[in-house]
């Protein structure tokens, strides 16, 4: 033989039952961030610590996020998908029983917050391992009619677990309470790390029969230095890689700020907990709908289409996020319904498509998707951070009220959605597939898919 063989791709039943368990794990690893947002007064309140405190229950897991994020993909290639999943899944359930652990009677203030504070740590170690693996997975299992749905149900698995967990969090009860529903959610999930595959015996594309590049070799294409052929980007694919990290990551950093800040956003204006977490609920139960209606589309029919819809929904978003500024008011529930409605839909509706663009540019699925989810995280620690520092103080009208951080938020996702419309959005994984698929019966390296049955 010299090195090639016709083995025909395929697609592997079990793609599914990992997908199902990597969708869970992600929604549940997600509800620990914004958990104390809807509830934060109360949280404050309860455990005798500041607002500013509970704040960062939600800063430290967006901290431990940024450099967690950008090691995951070197862990995947020296222990693969599966074990990295199962690391995941113990860091979820340690965590979550340190927070309950804080709610013991006998612990001093600031006994309690430091295992709030040590859990909330652990789950920014836990959130990045799923996000990152998302787009690897769908690479590996699926084929281009499925690849960008499985990424968005994995993608949109985060926002999921944000909505639930603002959702939850005031209507379970006292901030106390809730900590122990977060631990049992937390615990029953976690055997579903259990249907995680490694990567199917025969491939069901040519990008999914390659081994993973590293991250340093996506640093090397972005500067332009020497590095393997598949991993090497033109100067415009470098340019559109790096438009998109800047648009994902002001764009989940706004949703994500507002997560955390929700409560200290509505509650000046006369908001209770439960219609903030309505609210926030709204945001991202709405672009969970797009999302899934959407994404098939883009599969099978709108496959070309991912630069044209983007153009059309970041102005549309920017516009929702700027209208923030004049709609948070009182007796205004109906019209902020609305916006949010509008801000989850685009969001959410983009969350896969940036992911997957990120893919096709860099040929690094991995590697792609941690800078995307870093830059993600980056954007949300700086605007919330810096909103919080501009909130007003007890001579503001209304008390407290978080006008000028509403307006830095809405300033910076529309100056830089401007930068959107000088992307290209050139698809090139995707014409190297279906190249693949149409030349020479549908070759594939021996070497690529014998490594492949040896990581099973």
């Amino acid at each position: 033989m010299h090195g090639k063989s016709p083995i025909p791709y395929k697609l592997d039943k079990r793609r599914f039952q990992g997908l199902i368990a990597l969708v869970v794990l992600g929604i549940v690893s997600a509800m620990p961030w914004p958990w104390f947002g809807p509830i934060a007064t109360a949280t404050a309140s309860q455990f005798s610590i500041s607002v500013i405190q509970v704040n960062w229950l939600g800063n430290i897991v967006a901290l431990v996020y940024l450099p967690v994020s950008l090691t995951i993909p070197m862990f995947i290639s020296r222990f693969g998908i599966r074990r990295v999943a199962h690391f995941g899944v113990l860091m979820m359930i340690i965590g979550a029983w340190l927070r309950f652990a804080a709610t013991a009677i006998y612990l001093p203030p600031s006994g309690a917050y430091l295992l709030l504070f040590l859990g909330q740590l652990i789950a920014g170690v836990v959130q990045p391992i799923y996000q990152v693996i998302g787009p690897l997975y769908s690479e590996r299992w699926f084929n281009l009619e499925g690849r960008t749905t499985a990424t968005m149900l994995i993608g949109i698995a985060n926002p999921v677990g944000g909505g639930l967990s603002q959702l939850l969090s005031p209507l379970v009860g006292t901030p106390k309470r809730s900590l122990l529903v977060l631990a049992i959610i937390s615990t029953v999930a976690s055997p579903a790390t259990l249907l995680i595959g490694e990567r199917p015996t025969i491939p069901p594309t040519y990008s999914g029969s390659k081994p993973s590049e590293s991250i340093s070799s996506l640093i090397r294409a972005m500067l332009g230095m020497k590095c393997s052929k598949r991993a090497c980007m033109s100067p415009r694919e470098r340019l559109d890689f790096a438009l998109i990290v800047v648009l994902f990551g002001v764009l989940v950093g706004a949703t994500t700020g507002f997560s955390i800040l929700s409560a200290q956003y509505l509650e000046p204006a006369g908001y209770s907990d439960n219609i903030v977490g309505f609210m926030g609920a709204t945001l991202l139960l709405a672009g969970i709908v797009g999302a899934i209606v959407t994404a098939p589309l883009f599969d099978r029919y709108f496959t070309h289409h991912y630069g044209i819809t983007i153009k059309v929904l970041v102005p549309l978003v920017s516009v929702g996020w700027l209208s923030l500024v004049w709609a948070i008011r009182p007796d205004n529930a109906g019209a902020l319904f609305v916006i949010f409605a509008v801000i989850g839909a685009g969001s959410v509706i983009m969350l896969p498509i940036g992911l997957e663009l990120g893919c096709e540019l860099t040929r690094n699925a991995d590697g792609s998707a941690a800078v995307l989810w870093c830059s993600g995280n980056l954007f949300g620690v700086i605007m919330i951070l810096a909103e919080g520092a501009l909130r007003g103080g007890e001579d503001a009208n209304p008390p407290y009220d978080m006008r000028k951080g509403i307006i830095l938020q809405g300033a910076l996702v529309a100056g830089f959605g401007v930068t959107v419309f000088g992307l290209r959005a050139q698809q090139t994984r995707r014409q190297i597939d279906k190249d693949m698929q149409a030349d020479g019966e549908n070759v594939v390296d021996v070497k690529c898919t014998d490594e492949a049955e040896g990581e099973l």
